[in-house]
């Protein structure tokens, strides 16, 4: 059975960091494109960031670039988004997600095939 696990939520001020990981289970990492994405109340998820299976390719939504960094450790079946300089926007569920595609990371969530249970994130100002 396929696990996606998120940690590392929660509450911080503007202009803080906080660093998300997504740790899998049940599936072969390294064949996997990972993804974030994130969801405010009221709102459609949206895509954040994703990695290729390798880590070569690299996608960034416009309102996250520079400011936001994802990452993979392929031995430790964990994927991460580091989060800096965060704003009260920033304020969402985030969740992880593997794509079963060895190409450039997808940005849309009907390419995902496996989803977390997802994380809170809350920005305050």
């Amino acid at each position: 059975q396929v696990q996606l696990v998120e940690s590392g939520g929660g509450l911080v001020q503007a202009g803080g960091s906080l660093r998300l990981s997504c740790a899998a289970s049940g599936l072969t990492f390294t064949s996997y494109a990972m993804g974030w994405f994130r969801q405010a109340p009221g709102k459609e998820r949206e895509f954040v960031a994703a990695i290729s299976w390798r880590g070569g390719w690299i996608n960034y939504a416009v309102s996250v670039k520079g400011r936001f960094t994802i990452s993979r450790d392929n031995a430790k079946n964990t994927v991460y988004l580091q989060m800096n300089s965060l704003k009260p926007e920033d304020t969402a569920d985030y969740y992880c997600a593997a794509d079963r595609y060895q190409g450039s990371p997808r940005s849309r969530t009907d390419d995902y095939d496996y989803w977390g249970q997802g994380a809170q994130v809350t920005v305050s100002s």
